[in-house]
């Protein structure tokens, strides 16, 4: 699955190549792959209405539009977004042959049309990805995101205080076990929980609870810049994610823990270590991340 920049740069592109056009209508392809709330109509809140905004909340993409209604996506595992304008074709997502291709495709699941030709093709070889309308003023109350933690990247909202708040609820579980919650926050996957905590010297199984609010504040603050760095360098996924020109993103070729097992720690020499916390791989030094005694 992606992970939030990969989300982010997707949503960006999609805002720059969009917001301002009208939507003429959606050929959908595959019907699990496009959803209509009850009482929605494509015909009414759909065809005709202008984009008026791309947003995010956590790893959704929120198209909204100038009837009251909103195109809801995931992209899931495989899932991409291709646009192909008058002047452009851009796109970012699973690396198949779809992303440069000729579209539609097999893997093509919907596509939208606009009235000056431009179209969206959501493509997804697995069809675990989905799109759905629905009244905006319902999004929230969408189960995945009513419950979702503060956006770290929100320029916004400090998110600290809420932060602070949910992961106390969370005393006992490890650190990166509540890291990974996205009740807890956001976005945070495995890479980010990884960097993180090796930033701030905390071993990923530290129960919550053993440690004091300065210390998570820099946590969350350390998730934050290892985050906003992996976006400034187009991502962080060495393998799923790219863009329309094959581009990977170039994160990983700066981490300092992910995927460096067996390799020096870039702050003390110490030889990196792969354990599991989490149900997860985990990526530690074991010199400057000690387990704190019970």
């Amino acid at each position: 699955m992606p992970e939030l920049p990969e989300v982010e740069t997707v949503r960006r592109g999609l805002a720059r190549l969009l917001v301002g056009r009208r939507v003429a209508g959606v050929e959908v392809r595959e019907g699990k792959s496009f959803v209509v709330a009850p009482g929605a109509s494509v015909e009414r809140d759909l065809e005709g209405a202008a984009v008026t905004a791309v947003r995010r909340r956590g790893k959704v993409l929120l198209i909204e539009l100038d009837t009251g209604y909103t195109l809801v996506g995931h992209l899931k595992m495989t899932g991409q977004m291709v646009v192909r304008t008058a002047d452009e074709r851009w796109g970012a997502g699973h690396p198949n042959d779809s992303l440069i291709g000729e579209l539609p495709d097999r893997s093509t699941r919907v596509i939208l049309e606009f009235d000056d030709g431009t179209a969206v093709y959501f493509n997804d070889q697995r069809k675990f990805g989905w799109l759905q309308l629905m009244p905006a003023s319902a999004v929230a109350e969408i189960p995945l995101l009513a419950a979702m933690g503060p956006e770290p990247l929100d320029p916004a909202v400090d998110a600290w205080p809420e932060f602070r708040r949910r992961i106390a609820r969370h005393g006992r579980t490890s650190v990166k076990a509540a890291l990974l919650n996205q009740e807890v926050v956001a976005g945070i996957g495995n890479i980010y929980a990884d960097e993180a905590l090796w930033a701030v010297k905390l071993h990923p199984a530290t129960p919550v609870d053993a440690i004091g609010a300065r210390k998570l504040h820099q946590l969350l603050d350390a998730a934050r810049h290892v985050i906003s760095l992996s976006l400034s360098l187009g991502g962080s996924t060495d393998r799923n994610y790219v863009d329309a020109e094959g581009r990977r993103g170039s994160y990983l070729q700066f981490a300092n823990v992910f995927r460096r097992d067996g390799q020096p720690c870039p702050r003390c020499g110490t030889v990196l270590t792969k354990l599991r916390v989490a149900g997860r791989g985990t990526h530690i030094c074991p010199r400057c991340q000690k387990l704190p005694r019970a």
